[in-house]
């Protein structure tokens, strides 16, 4: 079964994982100027990565599974069948 969980959990893991590496050594200081101090990237990417371990851990610890068909009705007694 098709699940959205993983794929999400790989888009923030690559946009995360960039944002990180951006954030960590291409920062100038009139980049942090302008944000007011802090380093958006660097905090947005970490965030990203503890959300793709989130959707991740969803993903594992409660799987699709496929539904089970109903089982068929027991004939009722003394209608002639069985």
């Amino acid at each position: 079964m098709f699940d959205l969980r993983w794929i999400l959990a790989l888009l923030f893991t690559f946009y995360g994982a960039v944002l990180t590496v951006m954030g960590a050594a291409f920062t100038s200081q009139r980049d942090l100027d302008r944000a007011g101090g802090i380093n958006v990237n660097l905090w947005m990417g970490i965030a990203m990565l503890i959300a793709a371990a989130l959707f991740g851990a969803w993903a594992r610890l409660r799987p699709v599974r496929p539904a089970t068909p109903p089982e068929p009705a027991a004939p009722a007694p003394g209608s002639g069948e069985g």
